[in-house]
């Protein structure tokens, strides 16, 4: 029987780039999904050190790294005014914004007609706003999966990482034989690199950045 109190969690402020630790409530279980808690989180080095570095950067900064949000900036000012608009935007920057995507734990709880895992399952999770760098998470059932036996929480925490990698290998088509080329060898360029290779296929990495060229 898990007892639920306050549970940590890793925030950023997304006006100031600070990062913080923040004693919050344990999520609620919803519908279509479990409880689980942490024992792994993977830190994805590409793009959340995008996250930090745009969110450090000046509103013009900002600005000019995501034109869309601007766009919807501009939409709200027409239709709602600029005060209006401008307590929207500083509002949305003033909110913690939780960091993470893909994790590792064990089950605590599992809502009404999910079937698919039972209290104690050690699972992998991913998504964006769900595998948070925090203690417990409520995640949907189909950002779930089982680990295998014998597979350690710390390499289960790559299962996300691991599914992007496998998608872009399954999406170029390629077959046994064939010369591929990676152009980015950081976390997920070096996965795709090796499944490919692990299929036969003769792999070429390509990065800017000599130290991931020598890892590779």
């Amino acid at each position: 029987m898990w007892v639920l109190e306050g549970l940590r969690q890793v925030l950023q402020n997304y006006r100031t780039g600070d990062l913080f630790i923040e004693e919050l409530p344990p999520p609620v279980l919803r519908p279509g999904g479990v409880l689980v808690r942490t024992a792994c989180s993977l830190i994805s080095s590409g793009t959340e050190r995008q996250k930090v570095n745009l969110a450090q950067q000046s509103l013009l900064g900002k600005a000019r790294e995501r034109p869309d949000q601007v766009m919807k900036v501009l939409s709200s000012f027409k239709q709602e005014g600029f005060l209006n608009t401008l307590k929207k935007v500083r509002n949305h920057l003033d909110q913690p914004m939780p960091l993470g995507y893909s994790c590792a734990g064990e089950v605590m709880e599992v809502a009404d007609g999910v079937d698919e895992f039972q209290v104690g399952d050690h699972v992998a999770c991913g998504g964006e706003g769900y595998a948070n760098h925090a203690e417990i998470n409520y995640v949907p059932k189909n950002l779930c999966v089982k680990a295998p036996d014998g597979v350690s929480f710390e390499f289960s925490a790559y299962a996300t990482v691991g599914a992007i990698a496998l998608q872009a290998v399954r999406q170029a088509g390629l077959t046994v034989g064939e010369r591929a080329a990676v152009i980015g060898m950081g976390l997920v360029g070096n996965l795709i690199a090796q499944l490919l290779k692990t299929a036969g296929c003769s792999v070429v990495g390509v990065d800017v950045d000599d130290f991931r060229i020598r890892m590779a």
